[in-house]
């Protein structure tokens, strides 16, 4: 069963968090570019159309590039661009993953951002 926010109350001890939905698929994205929308579902404990929608959300505001592979997609995330809310808009979209995001233990130079360490993101010039 879900909360009024379509995540698992159960999970979460007041059912609710401090970040969107929105941002848990970006995170799960980050870690994995080629990752299935049912996997994100599940992990973030969403329907897999919820997931659709945020994952079209993201690309029609720019944050995501989709690419089709085979029968497969692969994502690409902008982290350049700035955060969505006027709170938070001065920080890009690479300051909240490498808030959250945990580096993989064999990821490469400690000093490169968390993002540019999954190797498949996108980083717009200009």
């Amino acid at each position: 069963m879900t909360d009024g926010n379509g995540s698992s109350g159960s999970s979460h001890a007041a059912g609710w968090t401090f970040l969107t939905n929105h941002a848990h698929v970006l995170f799960c994205i980050v870690q994995d570019p080629e990752v299935r929308l049912r996997d994100v579902a599940a992990r973030v404990g969403i329907t897999e159309r919820a997931v659709q929608r945020i994952v079209t959300d993201l690309e029609d505001e720019g944050y995501l590039l989709v690419t089709k592979e085979g029968r497969r997609n692969r994502y690409q995330v902008r982290c350049d661009l700035p955060l969505r809310h006027p709170i938070e808009r001065h920080r890009p979209v690479q300051a909240l993953i490498d808030l959250v995001v945990e580096p993989h233990a064999a990821s490469a130079s400690p000093a490169l951002p968390v993002a540019a360490r999954y190797g498949e993101v996108h980083r717009a010039a200009g």
